[in-house]
């Protein structure tokens, strides 16, 4: 594998990772058009690694409360008369939020963990116009949350009462919803913020929550594929892996923040006028 291809595969990694579009679909594509299809999966793991990085500078604040708010408990230590977020903050808001936070991002990863373990023995029986057909359900799911949570807004004069922290019955669905995201071609940030609009969060809330559980899944993935570490260094050289990593960050970096501006507009189905088409065309032709 050149530099350049793993410039390309790097680039479709940072885009495709944060929004909803499939990045394990597009590097799978990407690197059957360019006749990589040697690549290890670990170089895949790498790439996310380099985008992990990337929500975690722009979600620090948030990670950094709650490891906080974990350490009190455990400890049995007060909570802090003032925090560095408003008491409103469905996250991390109060003492109270975040441990429920907490709890919801075990349970989160728990599941997706399980569903993981069974999908990954799935995907190597699969063809690659599965990939094709994700990005169709991935399509479904962003239009459906779309409206669904733009019927609920509309519907909701006023609320009563803030929600603080993630709830159990919430962290089991959101859950589910990113193991489904391991599929290939089901886009692991649009099925989890999808999920989380359908278990009725708030579309801030629900796009920092699925990307904050992205790190352990992310993490154990990379876990559970160190066994590859000596066929990756054998097929991809360093200089190929770090020029990769590089990419994969600084263009991850840039999409995340385009991403949660398009959240916050509930604007999330716009990506299914590429996926649609892209979904037709691949089942057809390819």
């Amino acid at each position: 594998m050149s530099i350049l291809h793993s410039i390309y595969l790097g680039i479709i990694q940072g885009i495709a990772e944060f929004l909803p579009i499939s990045s394990s679909g597009h590097l799978q594509i990407a690197q059957q058009l360019f006749g990589l299809e040697e690549v290890p999966l670990l170089f895949d793991i790498f790439l996310h690694l380099a985008t992990l990085l990337a929500v975690c500078i722009v979600f620090w604040k948030k990670i950094w409360e709650l490891l906080k708010c974990f350490g009190r408990w455990i400890t049995k230590k007060p909570a802090p008369e003032k925090t560095d977020f408003a008491s409103d903050e469905i996250l991390v808001g109060t003492e109270k939020a975040g441990r429920r936070t907490i709890i919801a991002i075990i349970i989160s990863t728990i599941i997706t963990g399980v569903i993981g373990v069974f999908t990954s023995k799935l995907i190597p029986e699969l063809s690659a116009k599965y990939v094709y057909i994700g990005f169709l359900i991935t399509s479904a799911l962003l239009i459906i949350s779309t409206l669904i949570e733009k019927k609920r807004s509309s519907g909701e004069k006023a609320v009563s009462e803030k929600q603080e922290g993630v709830s159990v019955k919430q962290s089991i669905f959101i859950g589910f919803m990113q193991g489904i995201g391991t599929l290939p071609g089901i886009s692991r940030s649009g099925s989890t913020i999808s999920g989380a609009l359908f278990s009725k969060l708030d579309r801030k809330a629900a796009g920092d929550y699925s990307f904050i559980i992205s790190i352990p899944a992310i993490l154990g993935a990379f876990v559970l594929d160190l066994k590859d570490l000596g066929e990756m260094t054998s097929s991809v050289g360093a200089v190929q892996i770090l020029v990769g990593c590089l990419t994969a960050f600084v263009t991850g970096f840039i999409s995340l923040k385009l991403l949660m501006k398009i959240i916050s507009k509930g604007k999330l189905a716009w990506f299914a006028a590429y996926l649609i088409p892209a979904g037709i065309l691949g089942i057809i032709f390819l």
